[in-house]
């Protein structure tokens, strides 16, 4: 099997799986998708989602982050961790969207690239979720994910993931997998203790087969 059917296979299967493909991150809008993707740097979705409304309760809009001081933002995001850059790179973003967006949020990868506290893992969520466009979010499921399985081999570094990813896997399912791979990662692939008895990849993943190879 290559790699782009194997591809194929996994989309196919953990479609069946997870068929509810969406953001675990709770956001109405697009400015806040960024704000809540930034503090769920080394943080947990769930602590994230908590501390958001909070935030939102005193500065409910882009205007308001942007005229907020750092300290401010910093004071109630405290929770998520990194506390102080967080709350520089929130403030800083959302100065640009006001100033140069008009509190929009640009629908160009490269715009969005070059926002303060934006990398490629956020621009691309930017992208799939809000946009519809082809996306590949490399988070830390994905790279796990698709190491195991033999989608790429041995490669850690996000970028190099995507771009290996994007070989194989057609656009329009890339922003959808990623979400099934946290799905999966959360539910049965679970680091350093994967379920591979009750994973639905188990015949085709190189990781549960070379297991079974040991047996």
């Amino acid at each position: 099997m290559t790699k782009k059917e194997l591809a194929l296979a996994v989309i196919e299967r953990l479609k069946a799986e997870y068929p509810d493909a969406h953001c675990t991150l709770d956001y109405k809008d697009a400015w806040q998708l960024l704000v809540s993707v930034r503090l769920a740097a080394q943080c947990t979705d769930a602590r994230v989602d908590k501390t958001t409304p909070l935030l939102y309760a005193k500065f409910p809009s882009v205007e308001a982050l942007a005229n907020a001081d750092p300290s401010e933002i910093e004071e109630i995001i405290r929770p998520c961790g990194l506390g102080p850059s967080k709350a520089r790179d929130i403030s800083a973003c959302m100065k640009v969207l006001h100033e140069k967006y008009h509190d929009g949020v640009p629908e160009t990868f490269e715009e969005l690239l070059a926002l303060p506290g934006v990398g490629r893992k956020s621009a691309n969520l930017i992208m799939g979720d809000v946009f519809g466009k082809p996306a590949i979010v490399t988070d830390t499921h994905c790279i796990r994910l698709s190491n195991l399985i033999g989608l790429v081999d041995e490669i850690r570094e996000p970028a190099k993931v995507e771009r290996e990813l994007w070989k194989i896997i057609p656009p329009e399912e890339g922003s959808d997998l990623c979400h099934r791979f946290v799905n999966h990662g959360r539910a049965v692939c679970v680091a350093r203790r994967p379920s591979c008895d009750n994973c639905c990849l188990n015949d085709v993943c190189r990781y549960a087969l070379s297991k079974k190879g040991e047996n």
